[in-house]
């Protein structure tokens, strides 16, 4: 049934890239993807002061998926479902903003304890504490914590908002500079290679395949002895051998990466 589903989808979509002036074919796509729109609203509203409506935000949201429905390019190989989730959620924290829901005294409060948070920061050299902000503050800790909670609403940034200005047709928007924690930098990538090449020259094969498989792939010695067909004492003797031979060279040739 699923693999039916999707196939289906997967024809829609193909025909409403050959005529998206279909709205039948559009309609069909956001009855689709629209809990997707539900629920991120749902995602967004939860953290928000009391106030601001569901259905605002949902129908925000769709206005949101609509337009990524319009932009989205199925020839670059990315999933719709990882593409259309920004653009939602920035149309609505574009509504949020345009609504201007957070109260005056609320971003008034922001600004104070951002205010206490620079000053304690400056006089103790170090980020202050909860505790330290409500006696500045002279706010109890419940109440510290509510106006904790409303100052973080204040500072939501939307991922459409334009960036900068540029030549091309396309602006630069927030989403387009947002670093991707969970990829992997390619010059951290080449400095581990490096590192355990230097780390592992001169090792034998059991020797190398110790260092690598406790320090890189987090084996425990007992899996890497019965990887190796080896006892766990004498896995954690080579490598307290092996450890002090590398600490000696390494030691012996500091002068070359001072």
């Amino acid at each position: 049934m699923t693999t039916r589903v999707k196939i289906d989808i997967q024809a829609v979509w193909l025909e409403f890239k050959k005529d998206q002036a279909n709205q039948e074919l559009r309609n069909r796509l956001i009855e689709n993807y629209f809990p997707l729109v539900r629920f991120n609203a749902e995602r967004v509203w939860a953290k928000l002061p009391d106030g601001v409506d569901l259905n605002d935000l949902i129908s925000a949201g769709v206005f949101g998926l609509m337009d990524a429905i319009e932009a989205f390019d199925m020839e670059r190989g990315v999933k719709f479902e990882t593409y259309c989730v920004p653009r939602i959620r920035g149309a609505m924290l574009d509504e949020l903003r345009t609504m201007d829901w957070v109260p005056r005294l609320v971003r008034s409060k922001a600004s104070k304890l951002e205010a206490a948070r620079k000053e304690l920061e400056a006089a103790h050299g170090r980020p202050p504490t909860d505790i330290e902000l409500s006696e500045k503050m002279q706010l109890s800790i419940d109440e510290f914590d509510k106006l904790k909670s409303e100052a973080s609403a204040v500072s939501l940034v939307s991922l459409n908002k334009k960036w900068y200005e540029t030549d091309s047709y396309k602006d630069v928007r927030e989403i387009d500079v947002v670093e991707d924690m969970k990829g992997e930098d390619p010059t951290l990538g080449i400095q581990k290679r490096d590192v355990m090449k230097l780390v592992t020259k001169g090792l034998n094969r059991n020797e190398r395949l110790i260092i690598i498989l406790y320090y890189y792939e987090e084996l425990t010695m007992k899996e890497i002895g019965q990887t190796l067909g080896l006892s766990e004492s004498r896995v954690s003797q080579m490598h307290s051998s092996i450890v002090a031979r590398l600490k000696d060279q390494l030691h012996r040739r500091r002068p070359e990466f001072a």
